[in-house]
């Protein structure tokens, strides 16, 4: 890799950069001022805004978004007629979780076994870095061929959407040709990997009631309808034999055609007990990234210190249905309400609320950018081809982009491959990811503008 220009930029950066991570990871950035204080967030939202300054971004604004927290902006514009490339990236992380079982302290940048240790090294404030070194690599070689969007999100790991509804309140903001969020990974250490594909998901809240009060389940069980077990005979309903998702009018037999991801792996990376079987059928990628699935998340019911010898009269659960790319998440509510309803025993009154939602995404990966890409990491990752992957998980600020940009190319790539342990503790960064990964998305953008 070394021989190439960019390449030879990027390496001689990258002890700067470590540098600038230690920076970054110090700030306790995580986006719950219960927890941590606002001023931590603050300052790695000002950190990035100096940094965009220093690269010569004309325009840098923190954004105060609905949900209270701060996005870091900046433009940084390309030659007359360039396209326009939004980099994404967020600088708010998980709690540290368990402190005491980090071999070294969260918030300090370590190196390790060749590894840089801190929460947030991978996810995402490296992403940040990425994006900083892939920008000054072209600088030094010729400069920066396309006009350049930067968002630094401040509330990722929260869920609570403030940059979603920044965006579509200013919708021209982050319009882009081709945006590149930096927050997935490899699929593993050294195999480039675009992640092509996410699922949506939809909430949906079940209560079911079979009586005016709680009996004495001696005097009345076996005649009394008992809402718990008709609350689990409906959330067995949910799942074939073999555990795969089964509900009433859902298509759950799509195949992936890209990436293969390997059972004795999906253990591993799942930390299945020995002699527990997975469940579903077909490929593990099938089954991850191509299919519904649904998730019992919680029940209310009596816990079992303190319950009476009692016949339920009400019980509820929270279902999570996973929905995979080419269904509409509002259509699979329907059909999960549905299936809850036409499954419940015994007459008893079933009512269903939807609590959240959001759209899966695929990518249209026989575009430009996505030819560009590809280019950019046969040189980044020499003797390797880029991958397809997808991802089980939602990212609603995907979507939120998709549907405000509708032409414009969206391509998924990052530092968090299984190794980085991100939301764990011991959460770490790959130096050599990051330096590849730096001079494939200088390249890219290259590439693109070609």
């Amino acid at each position: 890799m070394s021989s190439h220009p960019v390449a030879e930029t990027v390496a001689s950066l990258l002890p700067g950069a470590r540098a600038e991570l230690a920076e970054l990871v110090a700030f306790k950035s995580v986006a719950d001022f219960d927890q941590y204080p606002r001023s931590e967030s603050e300052g790695a939202a000002n950190w990035i805004a100096d940094a965009l300054r220093a690269e010569g971004f004309t325009d840098v604004a923190l954004l105060d978004t609905p949900d209270g927290t701060q996005s870091v902006y900046g433009y940084l514009p390309g030659p007359e007629g360039a396209k326009t490339v939004l980099l994404y990236a967020h600088y708010d992380v998980q709690p540290p979780l368990d402190e005491a079982a980090w071999a070294t302290p969260p918030f300090e940048l370590t190196e390790r076994d060749g590894r840089w240790y801190g929460r947030g090294a991978a996810d995402c404030k490296g992403g940040v870095i990425m994006h900083l070194l892939a920008l000054r690599a072209l600088k030094a070689n010729g400069g920066i061929p396309v006009s350049v969007k930067v968002i630094a999100e401040g509330s990722e790991e929260q869920g609570t959407g403030g940059l979603e509804r920044y965006a579509e309140e200013h919708p021209e903001l982050l319009a882009a040709d081709t945006i590149v969020i930096g927050d997935t990974g490899n699929f593993r250490a050294g195999l480039p990997t675009v992640t092509s594909t996410l699922r949506g998901m939809t909430l949906v809240r079940v209560q079911i009631d079979t009586l005016e009060g709680n009996l004495h389940s001696g005097q009345f069980g076996g005649a009394a309808p008992d809402a718990l077990a008709a609350l689990i005979r409906v959330l067995d309903s949910l799942r074939a034999e073999d555990g795969s998702t089964t509900v009433d009018g859902l298509a759950a037999d799509a195949a992936w055609d890209g990436l293969a991801y390997e059972e004795e792996q999906f253990r591993r990376d799942a930390k299945v007990l020995d002699g527990v079987e997975l469940i579903g059928s077909g490929a593990v990628a099938d089954r991850v990234w191509a299919r519904p699935a649904v998730t019992v998340l919680g029940i209310d019911c009596p816990p079992v210190v303190g319950a009476t010898p009692s016949v339920q009269a009400g019980a509820r659960a929270l279902v999570s249905l996973r929905v995979p790319p080419g269904v509409d998440a509002g259509e699979a509510t329907k059909l999960l309400q549905a299936h809850l309803e036409a499954h419940t025993p015994w007459g008893a009154r079933v009512s269903t609320e939807q609590i959240g939602q959001g759209q899966a995404f695929r990518a249209d990966t026989t575009s430009p950018a996505y030819q560009a890409m590809a280019d950019a990491m046969a040189v980044a990752y020499p003797g390797e081809e880029l991958q397809y992957a997808g991802q089980g998980g939602s990212i609603p600020l995907c979507n939120t982009l998709a549907a405000l940009y509708p032409q414009a190319e969206i391509l998924l790539i990052g530092l968090s491959e299984p190794e980085a342990q991100i939301h764990a503790v011991n959460e770490s960064v790959s130096p050599e990811e990051l330096e590849r990964l730096s001079v494939a998305e200088a390249l890219f953008l290259r590439n693109y503008a070609g």
